[in-house]
């Protein structure tokens, strides 16, 4: 087993395992169904919904349940710059940028506080903007929604739009998360893994857990927006039920089955999200909540880490019973060889002089 674990520490197996991965997901859209190619596609929208959710909670330590606001922040302002025939690039940076500069407002107000009384702010966010969704009917389509088909594929891809999507969430979607792992692995994810244990040591660090916390929910909802831009890619309608509350808590549950504090968590959060209340409502539609919340606690006691760290248990556990089975091995000492003549085997017991 030790050595298939250093294996698969070597960087050649890790570069081959990842380009292998890569070169799944650039044929699975031309050879999956529709249904499938549209599930996944979602999984990677609401894949990076969680991480962002999993940077300001994850890797800072700080409550936030108004993560779906900002993906509907997103949302919104790429369905009006599409309805009103902006450019698609102009678009995605407004799309990533208002609900960062909203995200900014809010934790320059909001990072002060502590952890119960920043996630009250951020509970309040969902709940104020779905009817201010619905009153500005000018720019949002009001309680009807508003659509925006922009994600056709053009012919000349020879794609269909089904697998079109698929590629603009892939492309995107990988980007974020590229960006997501070299922000956590670098000195800023080494300053908010302090902050998130100590606030008093990063502070005697020189390390301003004010200004941490600010950056780290600024850059979470401009992940928020960068998902409600590829919600919107993937199903081209949006409403204020998209930042309806339940949404949030949906996505924070996503987020500690996954694995809080985890990339590849992020991503297994996103399958969550799509695929587990497909299978709820198959199993049971009135049951649903019921089983999502029984998964939720069966989780958080089997694996606290979330799914993320199965593969860790299993090995911790693999080594126990290895260890165990060694323990109980018998070592019951060898038969000591009898004494040579004239001794009586004991050390330093030698032979009597003097009796010639």
């Amino acid at each position: 087993m030790s050595t298939s674990l250093s294996l698969l520490r070597s960087p050649w197996v890790r570069g081959g395992l990842l380009v292998l991965v890569a070169a799944l997901l650039l044929v699975a859209p031309l050879v999956l169904p529709v249904f499938w190619n549209q599930s996944l596609t979602r999984v990677g929208v609401f894949a990076v919904a969680v991480l962002g959710l999993n940077l300001i909670m994850g890797y800072t330590g700080v409550v936030s349940l108004g993560q779906i606001f900002f993906l509907g922040v997103g949302a919104y302002v790429a369905a009006y710059g599409v309805t009103n025939d902006w450019n698609i690039v102009l678009v995605f940076v407004l799309s990533v940028l208002i609900p960062g500069a909203l995200g900014l407002l809010i934790a320059l107000a909001a990072a002060r506080l502590g952890g119960l009384a920043i996630a009250m702010v951020t509970i309040a966010l969902p709940i104020v903007g779905v009817p201010l969704a619905k009153r500005l009917s000018e720019f949002t389509g009001g309680s009807q929604g508003i659509s925006a088909r922009f994600s056709g594929a053009p012919e000349w891809t020879g794609l269909d739009n089904d697998q079109w999507q698929f590629y603009i969430v892939l492309v995107i979607g990988g980007a974020a998360f590229v960006l997501a792992r070299n922000l956590v692995r670098g000195k800023f994810g080494r300053a908010l893994a302090i902050v998130r244990d100590n606030e008093a040591v990063a502070s005697s660090m020189g390390i301003s857990p004010y200004r941490y916390k600010v950056m780290a929910f600024t850059i979470a909802s401009m992940f928020g927006g960068v998902s409600g831009f590829l919600y919107l890619a993937a199903v081209q309608y949006t409403s204020p039920e998209t930042m309806a509350f339940h949404h949030s808590i949906e996505l924070l549950a996503a987020m500690v089955i996954g694995g809080a504090g985890s990339i590849i968590g992020s991503l297994i959060g996103g399958a969550y999200y799509v695929f587990v209340p497909q299978i709820t409502n198959a199993i049971a539609a009135d049951l649903t909540a019921v089983i999502q919340g029984a998964i939720l606690l069966i989780v958080l006691f089997v694996l606290p880490g979330g799914l993320v760290s199965l593969p860790r248990t299993i090995r911790r556990l693999l080594r126990r019973n290895s260890g165990s089975g060694s323990s109980g091995a018998d070592h019951t000492p060898p038969p000591r060889e009898p004494a040579p003549a004239g001794t009586s085997g004991q050390p330093g017991n030698t032979e009597r002089h003097g009796n010639t």
